[in-house]
């Protein structure tokens, strides 16, 4: 044997330990004694029973356990309460004697899976319709309750309430500010048919939208027997139906709703005229402009520009009048509170691009209100008016000139927002009881003007809809105009009249205030609406729990 094939290979601990340039990570350092358990295996796991715990042997014949055997200290006798009951969980049973919108909306806040399906109906023995048919006529209805102004839980409940009564149930709308699309599909094996729409235009038009409505409680009324046919006829009658009111109306009631609303804040007979002439003048040019295709922003803005003016004049010219009274008046045809509460009540059932789309328009049109008035009130600074932000306005010693204007002004707004007649007194008293309880709050109790408004809201928003659920329509033609007389007219002139004058912290606080005033008007009649729903039977106790939402989890 040669020395070289006696010389046998050393291992890489031998090696290192003579050799001091070669290292492991994994050498224990000099100097340092680590003891080893006689037997112990070095390596552990996760699923390794710690130290000082006795677990008994298993029992005979007892296999290795998985993720599915029941635990060593599982007892029959002591069992946990099961999640699913062992009856099954009980069905939702959805009654017929209550409105199409509760129905639908308890069926599209509860999950997929624990939807009741449809009754068959009629329709579906005499052969279901096309589904593209179908979905197209759901989205023309979904668009015309949209660009009406209806919250965007209403209109995807319509929708859906549409496609259950043609026997699509597995149909999902989903509703944004402008695009409206729907899906259904036939079953877990079939594909989807999906359909979208576009909202390019919008009005306010109150009486298509009852007929809407109408539309949508026949089709959901298992023994109307309405075919597609006749849906699709009746929806064309709503576009092709002309407004209620001519445009010598609209024009007039807007400038009576500018004299009562200058009343409203203290005005007499000079200043109810000059705030009449304003807000007439200010609507025919907007008009003017909206034939000529100018954007809404540029409208609100050149609409607010003649009352502040007539208001600027005859403080110039000495006249012994409000002004403030006068622009005041002026701005309550302006304030967008139809929006404004169509924003606020799709921010607080879950629609949050839609609500903050809609508030974000509001803010557009309130900057063109502001950029009006500025405008208009710069001018009278330079020209030496002498406008007092400061000035009170006096409301307080003519309570019933105040409940006669404020029922004036719900009645003006009916008129503008194109109602029905049948609806237009419902809706003038509702605005008249608002007024008087925002008076008796503010005025006699000395509560503050935040709070008052929003309980007055909250009084518009439980009548309104308890009206509309007594009529089965929509509960926008009861609340906004009844609203009307609670808009923050006087706090939004003031605020701008400060920041004319480069009284910007003072002209801030109050254009804070208007806007606080505004949300307690929106909060309130959202929370109206859902307090008068505690008074309503909308079906069986199992259905309460479809309500609830996610808790931010």
């Amino acid at each position: 044997m040669s020395e070289a094939e006696g010389r046998k290979p050393q291992s890489d601990e031998a090696r290192s330990a003579f050799d001091p340039e070669i290292t492991s990570e994994f050498a224990i350092p000099a100097g340092l004694a680590v003891t080893k358990a006689g037997g112990e295996s070095e390596t552990t796991s996760e699923f390794a029973v710690p130290e000082g715990l006795d677990v008994g042997p298993p029992a005979a014949g007892e296999t290795e356990g998985s993720a599915f055997s029941l635990p060593r200290t599982y007892s029959v006798r002591d069992a946990p309460v099961a999640f699913t009951p062992p009856d099954g969980v009980p069905l939702v049973s959805l009654t017929k004697d209550v409105p199409w919108q509760d129905r639908m909306r308890t069926m599209l806040r509860m999950p997929v899976t624990e939807r009741p399906s449809p009754e068959p109906g009629p329709r579906a023995e005499e052969g279901a319709p096309a589904v593209p048919r179908v979905l197209d006529l759901t989205l023309r209805i979904g668009e015309l309750l949209l660009a009406g102004g209806e919250g965007a839980e209403d209109v995807e409940a319509a929708m859906f309430a549409v496609c259950r009564s043609y026997g699509l149930d597995r149909c999902e709308p989903t509703v944004t500010f402008t695009l409206l699309s729907i899906s259904y599909q036939p079953s877990l094996v079939e594909d989807p048919v999906t359909a979208s729409r576009t909202v390019r235009r919008r009005g306010t038009d109150y009486t298509r939208l009852a007929a809407v409505f109408r539309l949508v409680d026949d089709l959901s009324d298992p023994e109307a027997h309405l075919s597609l046919e006749e849906a699709y006829r009746r929806l064309a009658a709503m576009r092709r139906n002309r407004h209620p009111y001519p445009t010598w109306v609209l024009t007039s009631a807007s400038g009576l709703l500018a004299g009562a609303a200058s009343v409203l804040v203290g005005g007499d007979l000079v200043v109810f005229v000059a705030a009449a002439l304003g807000a007439m003048l200010g609507d025919r040019l907007a008009w003017l402009c909206a034939g000529r295709g100018l954007p809404e922003f540029y409208q609100f803005l050149v609409a607010a520009m003649p009352p502040a003016a007539i208001g600027v004049a005859l403080t110039v010219a000495d006249v012994d009048v409000k002004a403030s009274a006068v622009i005041t008046g002026g701005l309550f045809a302006l304030l967008p509170g139809r929006a404004l509460v169509a924003g606020v009540q799709d921010g607080l059932t879950g629609f949050y691009i839609t609500a903050a789309a809609r508030l974000l328009e509001v803010m557009y049109f309130f900057v063109g209100i502001v950029v009006g008035v500025l405008l208009m009130l710069y001018v009278g600074v330079q020209l030496g008016a002498h406008l007092n932000p400061d000035a009170a306005l006096g409301v307080t010693k003519r309570p019933l000139w105040q409940i006669g204007a404020s029922m004036l002004v719900s009645l003006t707004f009916a008129v503008l927002l194109q109602q029905e007649r049948s609806t237009v007194l419902a809706v003038t008293l509702n605005g008249g009881v608002a007024w008087s309880v925002y008076g008796a709050m503010h005025y006699a109790g000395e509560i503050s003007p935040v709070a008052s408004t929003a309980v007055a809201a909250g009084v518009v928003g439980l009548f309104g809809q308890l009206l509309s659920r007594y009529r089965f329509a929509s509960a926008l033609p009861y609340t906004t105009a009844a609203i009307g007389p609670l808009l923050p007219g006087s706090a939004t002139y003031f605020g701008l009249l400060a920041i004319a004058q480069n009284e910007v912290d003072a002209g801030l606080v109050s254009l804070t205030k208007a806007a606080a005033l505004a949300m307690a008007i929106a909060i309130g009649v959202n929370l109206g609406s859902e307090v008068s729903r505690l008074f309503l039977r909308v079906g069986s106790p199992e259905k309460r729990r479809a309500a609830k939402r996610t808790r931010g989890f």
